[in-house]
């Protein structure tokens, strides 16, 4: 266990390296000027002398690896620099908008696991039929619509139709439902199938068979034995998904106008505003290889084969 945490260790700092320059320095090619941004020429007319001045101020006349460098040294510190929009610091920025995007990502989570595992189980309990039929063609349609879409469809019949819940802001659970739902019910098909097929590979394995033999209940034998080793594949797409589940947070937030860190960095894209789009790249990055890595982790209790042959291999 020792000799797999400190390889863990050893992978984040790399893949930490590696995330900082490759954002720095897709951001700092993007094209604009975030010197003109902070200006606003738009409504202010400014000179060239003033806008060489703030270029140097800012560190920009530099070559771009000293700009790197001087900016890893920074977040070395846990210093993400301030917004060029707000002149707040980054990170007071993003924590405040994480509780939001944190909510919706839980609630998202709760509908797709709602709608997942009844479906998904009864799918392969009840094989080829009518419920199996059902599921199949809900998933297919879920895979097939787009979330924004869906979200849209929300809005119009839910909200602007029977006025049931509002269609924006962050004004307590009414304001979570519609936005939960929408991103829920888009990723819950991919979850579906694919426990359903995880599910109908396990009940075919010999253990099941022999544990049929000993007469265990088929509650039992489905609840513990079966769906245990259904999860490993569920739990390794959803790891690998987490980007895409990401991703869908993002659109739904505008979408929506939940004031989460997905909307927050759109905002700061429009802007120009580099400090608070690279500090949301190393966080969200962040978040990936952690639930990566507790991913890996959770082999280890939820196959005890793969602890098993771990274990013969150090001896």
């Amino acid at each position: 266990m020792i000799q797999i945490i400190v390889r863990k260790f050893l992978e984040v700092f790399i893949f930490m390296l590696f995330i900082t320059f490759v954002s720095f320095l897709f951001i700092r090619l993007a094209p604009g000027d975030p010197v003109l941004t902070i200006l606003n020429v738009d409504e202010l007319s400014v000179s060239q002398e003033q806008v060489e001045m703030l270029r140097e101020e800012m560190g920009f006349n530099k070559p771009l690896l000293v700009q790197y460098g001087y900016w890893l040294l920074n977040f070395i510190q846990l210093d993400f620099g301030q917004s060029y929009v707000t002149g707040q610091p980054v990170i007071e920025m993003i924590l405040t908008g994480l509780p939001a995007t944190v909510e919706l990502t839980i609630g998202s989570m709760i509908v797709m696991l709602a709608v997942s595992i009844p479906l998904g189980s009864l799918s392969a309990l009840y094989r080829d039929s009518w419920i199996d039929q059902i599921s199949r063609i809900l998933s297919i349609i879920g895979a097939a619509i787009p979330s924004f879409w869906l979200g849209l469809i929300f809005i119009d019949l839910i909200s602007v139709h029977f006025s049931w819940l509002p269609t924006m802001g962050r004004d307590g659970l009414s304001s979570l439902i519609l936005p939960s739902l929408t991103l829920g019910l888009a990723i819950s098909s991919v979850y579906v199938r694919l426990l359903r097929s995880s599910l109908l590979d396990s009940l075919g394995q010999e253990f099941i068979r022999s544990a049929r033999a000993r007469g265990l209940s088929d509650k039992r034998i489905f609840l513990v034995h079966a769906f245990r080793h259904s999860l490993p594949p569920v739990i390794t797409v959803f790891g690998v998904s987490l980007g895409s589940l990401i991703g869908g947070v993002v659109v739904i937030e505008v979408l929506f106008a939940y004031p989460g860190i997905g909307k927050l960095v759109v905002d700061a894209i429009r802007q120009r505003d580099y400090p608070l789009i690279q500090g949301y790249i190393l966080i969200m990055s962040a978040v990936v290889f952690i639930v990566n890595t507790c991913v890996d982790l959770s082999y280890r209790y939820l196959n005890p084969e793969m602890k098993l042959k771990e274990t013969e291999s150090n001896r």
